[in-house]
């Protein structure tokens, strides 16, 4: 059954490719054939955690496969998954992990070893930039962060020993833009790959491949799920990398597989991601402006915005500005408490890419860490005025009168 499932599938994914189907189509449609599995419009959840063999030598064949023996290391829902991401993306191949930051330690720990040198962006989201800071160092491997906004400071930081380049684009809080081709090119020429963190943007908005980059990574949790109620990662790349991560880093060292159930859920969001992603994107531009208006705030990050400092290069390498945003009050830190307090709409809450507009203030959420961990501190560039607003799929009218309503209070 394996590998008529395998046969069956390769075919379809042949056909859609050669089709020249669009995005959308292909984002329904790409890696899985109803006549398969009795005409199942849906892919089936596999819920097993190993496989069955008629015979010794059959049993063989599959580990010769490549170890699909066991659910750990291969699931039929969640292999479509990660070949219907790797088409959207570009990618050869693609492996799907339990989480966002399982697909980071996944990546870091498969491909980097004691003495190598790894280059951030100084600006990360707060767990990644833990794990940078706290346990890659426990491994011997040395993490240099790197203003990444000028892609020429790359040229001193590489060393013979850097093996990795690794970015969010657009960066998590600030929505500030990273040019990936500008910083892929300067790391291709000194031997080194580039891996881009692209949750904020999903394909439907940007493919990091296309522009430059080696391996791109999503929380699947974000926006390609987008309904705010499955765990996922993923790790999208040339095959040899991708089977490096799945036989070393998924079978052995992280372990992270990827729930047939949460597989089932993200096919199921990613059928509406074309559809979610502009009026994700529509509304938050609409959102920005209304904030770029009203006197209580003093500035705005939105990369579609024409006061946003990366506005070319955003519109270079997306398609349409997402549902991102972050602003500051002229209040400062208690005045953005005090905002958020009376919003009644909009969701405090932390994640993104919900249905649910959700808004977080990073620098309380620090303050609330620090009495029992001393290190906790805001990312470089992070100001505690920040919030981060997620703008969901609401009426623009109804969160912008929200926002409004809170903020005249000041």
């Amino acid at each position: 059954m394996t590998r008529s499932f395998q046969s069956e599938t390769d075919a379809l994914a042949r056909s859609l490719n050669e089709s020249g189907l669009g995005f959308a189509t292909r984002a329904i449609h790409h890696g899985y054939d109803p006549a398969g599995f009795s005409n199942a419009v849906q892919p089936p959840v596999f819920l097993t955690s190993t496989y069955g063999f008629e015979s010794v030598a059959a049993n063989e064949a599959a580990a010769a496969l490549g170890g699909r023996l066991y659910a750990r290391e291969y699931n039929p829902t969640t292999e479509i998954l990660e070949q219907r991401l790797a088409n959207l993306e570009g990618a050869e191949a693609g492996l799907v992990v339990s989480s966002g930051m399982a697909a980071f330690g996944t990546l870091i720990l498969s491909l980097l070893s004691q003495g190598d040198e790894l280059i951030v962006h100084r600006t990360l989201y707060a767990n990644t930039l833990a794990m940078v800071e706290q346990a890659v160092p426990r491994f011997g491997i040395k993490a240099v962060a790197v203003d990444l906004s000028d892609p020429h400071n790359l040229d001193a930081a590489i060393t013979e020993r850097t093996r990795l380049v690794f970015f969010e684009t657009p960066v998590n809080p600030l929505s500030r833009i990273l040019d990936i081709a500008a910083i892929a090119e300067r790391a291709h020429a000194r031997g080194v790959k580039v891996a881009v963190d692209s949750t904020f943007g999903s394909p439907a908005l940007q493919r990091p491949l296309e522009h430059g980059a080696d391996i791109v990574l999503h929380s699947l949790t974000k926006y390609i799920n987008g309904h705010g109620d499955a765990l996922g990662g993923a790790i999208l790349g040339d095959a040899q990398t991708l089977r490096t991560l799945h036989e070393t880093g998924l079978r052995y060292i992280t372990g992270a597989a990827l729930s047939p159930m949460s597989a089932f859920l993200i096919l199921r969001g990613l059928k509406t991601l074309t559809l979610r992603m502009e009026r994700h994107s529509a509304t938050a531009l609409a959102v920005a402006q209304a904030l770029e208006a009203h006197p209580a705030v003093t500035w705005v990050s939105y990369p579609f915005l024409d006061s946003h400092p990366d506005r070319v290069t955003a519109r270079k390498q997306m398609s349409q500005g997402s549902g991102m945003l972050a602003f500051g009050l002229h209040a400062g830190f208690e005045g953005a408490r005090r905002m958020m307090d009376r919003l009644n709409l909009i969701t405090r809450a932390v994640s993104l890419g919900d249905a649910d507009s959700l808004i977080y203030h990073p620098g309380s959420l620090t303050r609330a860490r620090q009495p029992i961990r001393k290190d906790a501190h805001l990312a470089d560039g992070v100001g505690e005025d920040l919030m981060r607003l997620s703008v969901g799929l609401e009426d623009a009218n109804d969160l912008i009168a929200d926002l409004r309503q809170a903020l005249d209070a000041f």
